[in-house]
């Protein structure tokens, strides 16, 4: 299983909401501390946004944050909202099967049942599971280097 750059800026940039929520980040900052391309994290925004894990805050000192708290937000469902497909192999997908072997193949519900269990086990963690651990949340800070340091 290898999840897409987009999930990955996604869950940072969700896990950096988390961990600085008294303040708004825009994108073009994000960016910069993540060394992201703005228009990247401009597709991320909108991915995450419109499936309701951000909100954006229009004007000259808008911004992003999250729209619910880091325990309200699932992790499965941030990986569904952010993937383009989950098929593991090529035939899973209903559209673009052309494997020879598929209609016979053992290897598809094994991977199916791992897929499943994956998901399955992501949806038993929130944001706040991840980030705002009280053990380790002086060590998160340090995962997320502030620009205002240099």
């Amino acid at each position: 299983m290898h999840l897409t750059y987009h999930t990955d800026y996604a869950l940072r940039l969700l896990m950096l909401l988390a961990v600085e929520p008294d303040r708004l980040h825009t994108i073009k900052e994000v960016s910069k501390r993540y060394q992201i391309s703005k228009n990247h994290m401009m597709k991320v925004v909108h991915t995450l946004t419109e499936a309701g894990f951000v909100s954006t805050v229009r004007g000259r000192h808008g911004g992003l944050k999250l729209a619910n708290n880091p325990e309200d937000i699932n992790l499965g469902k941030i990986i569904r909202a952010t993937e383009d497909n989950l098929n593991l192999v090529e035939c899973f997908s209903m559209k673009n099967n052309k494997c020879q072997i598929a209609k016979d193949c053992g290897l598809r519900d094994p991977l199916n049942q791992a897929l499943r269990a994956f998901i399955k086990t992501l949806d038993g963690f929130t944001l706040k599971d991840i980030v705002l651990n009280p053990r380790n949340h002086d060590q998160m800070r340090t995962l997320f280097p502030s620009t205002d340091a240099k």
